[in-house]
């Protein structure tokens, strides 16, 4: 409820000023029913044309201000229960770029993206609701009972038992409510999460022919939330219908009882009218409010899932008094690192020691499996080591801002992926001030300038989402081209030519060296083709360095490494 109250408290002006607007509607409501006694005991009733007109009058400007009233602090509310999603969305956006890849993993992208939309548009819902219903429902109830009272005390005996009764049944439904409301937000997580698995891999699902199966699990995921609905809907489908049955059966008492009190003089006919108008009043303010609650519940679990992305603190995070600027060049080193991931047994890595230097290309290689993606994922933390240490110019990478680590570093993913835009704006990633000229010179490192300049709109040419309509060899290229335009002190490049062929291949690394000839290189590949000629090759095997040298020195002295090669290529292409 803190961290709730936490983002509403920037609008409070807003929120008191809403509050005002709708106690005056309050007021003015009550007062109406009152003038309209007044016109019936004193007006119709002595047949003074004159009062009558003053009080209407009186009354038709009373509506008008009501009606300003109502339609400024609805402007005003909805403002504010606008406001308020956007800044939990952005707070939630945030914190989610915080998170290390342990955390992601933790809460799932499927159940992260439903939090920070359909989540948090429940909440915005229910606050919108409160600014516009429930702050207004107990000014009403309050003073449509104290108005009551003054009508006639006898009559209100009535409001004692209308009132629990409603409440009673308006709990019973919420208690019921509650559970599956949270069983629907996990629900829907599981339909996202399909849904994304679905469009994700709709070519993997149509080369197996599983197209039949994969509706089958989303038909599964879909009855399983439309089964949860309905058993929501059929609690609140109840609550209606009753409530309204109470609502009707207490009008016709209150017509009973009122009527036998103004037959025996108890009171004049004008404050029956009145007296009814209060009841309705309290009446639809408590059905108002049970309007709110039902949404209440579904809101109350979102808020839960939200408010645990913002409670969960990122394992990953800078350090309060972060090391000073060392001298820049771009030196890493691993010094004696472990890592395991949380909750493993053994350690994923272990031991691992080796300095890279500037104007070197280091290669890593090694069996599936063995740790090697791992390994370079350390560089930029995208995970913590367990123990030991890398340092980049001798700083130890957690002792720096996270920023001033990725500001080093050129990191081009196994998996290359660009952003929806043009060539030049998924170019310009790592810097937004390159020129055309840079941007074209990256590329012709790359091997990329050819089918780019091949594309109509050149460097605006479009990319969509992940890049989906450039091949997989022309990704990597834009993915390589894009971190040469930063020119980073450390090149890291994680099987990132896996799918260019031979021939590109050679013509790319040849470039490369020119290119980054001052630069740190770190080079993860399966192709033994693309390392020969590093000036340092790691062996890795079961996270563990087996061998370290030179092409040469390895194929001589290092049977993992033998392996590999000879895996690959015949002893002729060895030669």
């Amino acid at each position: 409820m803190r961290k709730l109250l936490s983002f509403l408290k920037p609008y409070l002006p807003q929120l008191i000023f809403v509050m005002v607007l709708l106690l005056v509607q309050a007021i003015t409501n009550l007062y109406l029913p009152d003038l309209n006694a007044k016109i019936i005991n004193e007006g119709v009733a002595k047949g003074d044309t004159a009062f009558i007109l003053r009080t209407g009058g009186i009354m038709l400007a009373v509506t008008f201000l009501l009606g300003i009233t109502s339609i400024i602090s609805v402007y005003w509310g909805s403002k504010t229960a606008m406001a308020f999603g956007r800044d939990v969305r952005g707070a939630i956006f945030r914190r989610v770029e915080s998170f290390s890849q342990s955390e992601i993993n933790i809460f799932g992208t499927p159940s992260l993206i439903t939090r920070n939309t359909n989540d948090v548009q429940q909440v915005q819902m229910v606050v919108l609701m409160m600014l516009n219903v429930m702050i207004s429902a107990p000014f009403m109830a309050v003073g449509g009972i104290i108005m009551a009272l003054r009508q006639d005390v006898p009559l209100s005996a009535l409001i004692v038992v209308i009132i629990p009764l409603m409440g009673v049944l308006i709990g019973t439904m919420l208690v019921r409510a509650m559970p599956l409301f949270k069983q629907m937000q996990v629900r829907v997580d599981r339909v996202n999460q399909v849904t994304r698995e679905k469009l994700s891999g709709v070519r993997v699902i149509r080369a197996f022919v599983r197209t039949n199966y994969e509706e089958h699990r989303f038909d599964v995921a879909n009855a399983d939330l439309t089964e949860v609905s309905l058993a929501v809907n059929r609690i609140f489908a109840a609550m209606i219908p009753a409530l309204m049955a109470i609502f009707n059966l207490s009008t016709v008492a209150i017509m009973w009882f009122g009527g036998l009190r103004v037959d025996h003089g108890g009171m004049p006919i004008g404050n029956l009218t009145a007296f009814l108008t209060y009841i309705m009043q309290i009446l639809m303010s408590v059905m108002m409010a049970t309007i709110m609650f039902v949404m209440v519940p579904r809101a109350a679990a979102s808020w839960t899932r939200i408010k645990a992305v913002l409670d969960t603190e990122p394992a990953i995070c800078d350090p309060e008094l972060p090391a000073a600027e060392s001298e820049t060049c771009g030196r890493l080193e691993f010094r004696d690192v472990e890592f395991r991931y949380p909750g493993a047994e053994e350690p994923v890595l272990c031991g691992i020691s080796f300095t890279a230097t500037p104007g070197e290309v280091t290669a890593i290689v090694g069996s599936t499996g063995c740790g090697k993606s791992t390994l370079i994922n350390l560089i930029p933390r995208f995970f913590d080591v367990t123990s030991g240490a890398v340092l980049i110019d001798g700083v130890d990478v957690r002792e720096m801002p996270q920023h001033r680590v990725w500001d080093k570093i050129g990191f081009i993913p196994q998996k290359a992926f660009l952003f929806t835009g043009t060539v030049a704006e998924n170019l310009r990633y790592g810097k937004e001030d390159a020129t055309e000229d840079e941007l074209w010179h990256a590329l012709e490192v790359a091997q990329g300038k050819k089918f780019v300049s091949a594309m109509a709109e050149k460097l605006d040419a479009p990319i969509t989402q992940g890049g989906s309509n450039v091949s997989g060899g022309q990704r990597q290229r834009l993915a390589i081209a894009r971190a040469l335009v930063k020119r980073p002190e450390i090149y890291v490049f994680d099987d990132s030519f896996s799918a260019l062929d031979f021939t590109t291949d050679a013509k790319l690394r040849a470039a490369l060296t020119a290119d980054t000839r001052d630069s740190t290189v770190l080079i993860v590949a399966q192709r033994v083709s693309t390392i020969m000629n590093a000036d340092r090759i790691i062996v890795l095997d079961a996270g563990r360095i087996v061998g370290m040298g030179t092409h040469a020195e390895l194929l001589e002295d290092n049977e993992t490494y033998r392996e590999i090669v000879f895996s690959q290529m015949s002893e002729e292409e060895v030669a």
